[in-house]
C-alpha cells in the first residue's frame, strides 16, 4: 500500500532536515550545507544569512573559514545556470551532470554571441582560444586574478569603447570555464555581501581535483541528495529543481531506488528507499520560528509550494520565480523581513499572528538583528511583501 504523507509532516520535516527550528539547528557550517545539499548564492549575502538560520552560534569568520579556508564548501555554476556553494565532494556529480548541461548552451551562446558582436568570424575557435590565454594567466598566478586583473589576457573584449555586450563576454568566458571545472572562484575580495573573487585554477584551489562523475551517474547522486533534503516530492519538483529533463529524472529516480509514496492531495510524490517516512509517521515538532533570507534554499527547494506558502506566493515570489525573505511559523511562510535605516530587522506579516508566533518571531529577529551588528543587506530581489511601506502593511509589524 503506498504511504500518504501528510501536509504536516513535510513541514516537519523541514523543521528536522533543514535545521531551520531552533532546536535543530547544526553545530557547524558543512552540517548545515550537506544537510541542504547546497546554498542558493545567487546574492553573496544569501550564503551567510542562510547558515546563520541554521547553525548555532554561526561567526561570519566561520562562514569564510570553510569558504576560502578549509574549502570544505565551494561555489559552483549549476543547476538552471545559478550560482550555489557544495559540499566539496558533491563537486563531481555536478561537473558531470548539471554543469555540464548548462555548458553545452553557454558555450554555443557565447559563441554564437562572438561572431554576432563582430568579435571573431569562427565563435567556438575564439572561444578556445579565450579560454586557453585566460588558464594560461591563471597558471603564473597561484593566488588567483580579479576580473580586473584578467583585462589585459582579452583586449579584445576589454579595450576602451568596446561596446558593453562586448564586454560582457569577458565574464562569460571566465564563467565557462568555471562550468568545466577548469576554474573556480576563489578567494573574495570584498565586503561578504559582495561578490569580487578573485578567479582561480581549479588545482590550486583544491589541490587533488576529483574527475568529472559521467552524466548518469551524476544526475543520480544529485537526485540522490535532493531526496535526502527535500523528499517526499514530485516529479515535477525534481525536474524544476535540477533543470532537467523528465527523462533524465525519471532514470536517476530509478538509479536511486526511489519509493513512491502520495501527498496529502493524492499526487504521487518520491522518497529515498531508506526514508524514515516509510516506517511510520514523523513525531509532531514544537512550534518554531525562523527569518530565512532571499533565496533560501528550504523556499526554492520544490516547484510546488503551497504546502508552505499557502496563498502568500504573489507577496512573496516575483513574476521569475525568485524568493525574497520570509518569516516562517511552525512550518509555513507568514511574512516576510526588512531591516530598518539602522539595520534593525522587523517583521512584517501577511496573516493574523498569534502571541506565541508573534513573540517567537520577535526573538528571531532581535536574533538577526545582534548577528548583524548595524550592516544593511540589500537585494535585487525584494518581493512585493518586502517593497510595501511599513505604514500600509495589513498586520502589525513587529520590531526586534
Amino acid at each position: 500500500m503506498v504511504r500518504t504523507v501528510t501536509d504536516a509532516e513535510r513541514r516537519t520535516r523541514v523543521a528536522q532536515r533543514h535545521g531551520v527550528a531552533p532546536q535543530h539547528r547544526y553545530d557547524d557550517v558543512l552540517a548545515a550545507v550537506r544537510a541542504m545539499t547546497v546554498l542558493h548564492a545567487t546574492e553573496p549575502a544569501t550564503v551567510h544569512l542562510a547558515l546563520h538560520a541554521r547553525v548555532r552560534d554561526l561567526a561570519l569568520a566561520d562562514v569564510d573559514a570553510e569558504l576560502y579556508g578549509t574549502r570544505a564548501v565551494v561555489k559552483q555554476l549549476a543547476m538552471r545556470r545559478t550560482l550555489f556553494v557544495f559540499p566539496r565532494d558533491l563537486l563531481p556529480a555536478a561537473w558531470g551532470s548539471a554543469s555540464a548541461r548548462v555548458l553545452a548552451a553557454e558555450r554555443n551562446r557565447v559563441a554564437k554571441d562572438a561572431v554576432a558582436l563582430g568579435v571573431a568570424p569562427d565563435g567556438h575557435a575564439w572561444l578556445d582560444d579565450a579560454r586557453g590565454r585566460v588558464l594560461d594567466a591563471l597558471a603564473s598566478a597561484p593566488g588567483g586574478l580579479t576580473a580586473q586583473d584578467l583585462r589585459p589576457v582579452l583586449p579584445e573584449l576589454t579595450a576602451a569603447g568596446a561596446p558593453a555586450e562586448v564586454r560582457q563576454l569577458a565574464g562569460r568566458v571566465v564563467t565557462n570555464l568555471g562550468l568545466s571545472a577548469h576554474v573556480v572562484r576563489g578567494t573574495n575580495t570584498q565586503h561578504w555581501r559582495l561578490s569580487r573573487p578573485r578567479w582561480t585554477a581549479i588545482a590550486d584551489w583544491l589541490g587533488e581535483v576529483p574527475a568529472p562523475l559521467d552524466a548518469a551517474a551524476g544526475w543520480a547522486r544529485l537526485v540522490a541528495a535532493w531526496l535526502g533534503t527535500f523528499g517526499p516530492g514530485t516529479e515535477d519538483d525534481v525536474v524544476w529543481w535540477l533543470g532537467a529533463t523528465k527523462g533524465v529524472v525519471r532514470r536517476a529516480l530509478a538509479d536511486v531506488g526511489a519509493v513512491q509514496v502520495a501527498l496529502e492531495d493524492g499526487r504521487p510524490a518520491w522518497v529515498a528507499a531508506d526514508d524514515p517516512l516509510l516506517d511510520g509517521a514523523l513525531a509532531t515538532a514544537e512550534p518554531w520560528a525562523a527569518l530565512l533570507p532571499v533565496l533560501d534554499p528550504t523556499v526554492m527547494g520544490w516547484k510546488e509550494r503551497d504546502f508552505y506558502l499557502g496563498g502568500h506566493r504573489a507577496a512573496i515570489f516575483d513574476r521569475n520565480g525568485n524568493a525574497g525573505t520570509t518569516a516562517w511559523w511552525d512550518g509555513r511562510v507568514v511574512g516576510c523581513w526588512v531591516q530598518d535605516p539602522e539595520g534593525v530587522v522587523e517583521v512584517r506579516p501577511l496573516e493574523p499572528l498569534g502571541a506565541d508566533a508573534a513573540a517567537a518571531l520577535r526573538v528571531e529577529a532581535a536574533r538577526l538583528t545582534a548577528w548583524l551588528d548595524g550592516t544593511r543587506v540589500g537585494t535585487v530581489y525584494p518581493s512585493a511583501a518586502m517593497r510595501q511601506e511599513a505604514a500600509d502593511c495589513p498586520y502589525p509589524v513587529l520590531r526586534a
